[in-house]
């Protein structure tokens, strides 16, 4: 049985203390130098970028809300209990199914930094405007360590191995949480996984790569962490048949373009449907991940 920590309220005022504390977003890496600067764009054809509606990621009068959870699970990956925000939908039914979007936060964040993203605005708003199915939005800790906490050499070698463990304590222990717990579908066509600059390079490499558990997969903003597309899509027919949407976004003045560019550049070599949008004067914000989340969500589980 699943035990609920904190509720609307609480989660709200913990993402409020985050984002003091971390500046526009934990997630923002250094754009000068180091690991992640100073990458070179590679040339590719941007899909049409057309602007989000005034007021997309803000409260709607009159509309039913969802509801914000952090619960615990326990991982066997880091024989720890860790944390884990949840998003359910207005007029969350136990006795109906709903579809999962894990949704995963960049290098310097935690399970709470989606949060200033407002992604239970944006997805109140997108359900009531019919635009999105309703669906449980899971946001998770994706350092899979024992001290997950935020913060500390986030550039380390054991910071870095728990980014790349955090695939199996999502395959083996949050996603079974997620299933035993609450009333979801549980095949991959109903599973879809996002992130934001680390987070989408993890959706990429974990989604990508487990193609019998996600059947959407997205990236906003992603980060070195992410694979080369040979490593990604080892086998082109496969993906063509089983991936149902591989979708990312990235500002143009973002000095990660790098990643996104040049898995845009070997899918549509490799005749792979795939979606780049270049966000105008977008930079490594939550501008450009919360356009990202407000266009994934409208065209996955359809």
């Amino acid at each position: 049985m699943r035990k609920v920590l904190f509720t609307i309220a609480m989660v709200l005022a913990v993402a409020g203390a985050s984002a003091q504390g971390q500046g526009q977003g934990g997630g923002r890496p250094p754009m000068g130098g180091g690991m992640f600067g100073g990458q070179q764009q590679i040339d590719v054809k941007f899909d049409e970028y057309v602007a989000a509606p005034q007021g997309y990621d803000r409260e709607t009068a009159g509309i039913e809300r969802g509801e914000l959870q952090v619960v615990e699970y326990f991982s066997t990956t880091t024989d720890t209990t860790r944390k884990v925000t949840i998003y359910l939908p207005p007029k969350y039914d136990t006795s109906k199914k709903y579809p999962v979007l894990y949704l995963l936060h960049g290098i310097g964040g935690d399970h709470r930094e989606w949060m200033q993203g407002v992604p239970n605005i944006i997805m109140d708003n997108l359900i009531a405007q019919n635009k999105a199915v309703p669906m449980i939005v899971v946001m998770p800790n994706g350092r899979a360590i024992k001290n997950d906490a935020a913060g500390g050499n986030i550039y380390g070698m054991e910071m870095q191995q728990g980014f790349a463990n955090f695939e199996r304590d999502l395959i083996d222990n949050l996603i079974p949480f997620i299933e035993k717990n609450y009333s979801v579908y549980t095949d991959k066509n109903n599973r879809a996984i996002a992130g934001l600059s680390m987070g989408g390079g993890q959706s990429l490499n974990f989604g990508l790569g487990n193609m019998d558990k996600f059947a959407f997969v997205g990236g906003f903003s992603s980060a070195p962490n992410t694979r080369q597309p040979v490593q990604l899509i080892p086998d082109i027919e496969k993906t063509k048949q089983e991936n149902k949407l591989l979708w990312m976004v990235c500002g143009s003045r973002d000095g990660l373009m790098q990643n996104s560019s040049r898995l845009k550049a070997f899918c549509d070599e490799n005749g792979i449907p795939c979606t780049l949008i270049q966000y105008p004067e977008g930079q490594h914000d939550f501008v450009v991940w919360k356009y990202g989340l407000y266009n994934f969500a409208q065209l996955i589980f359809k």
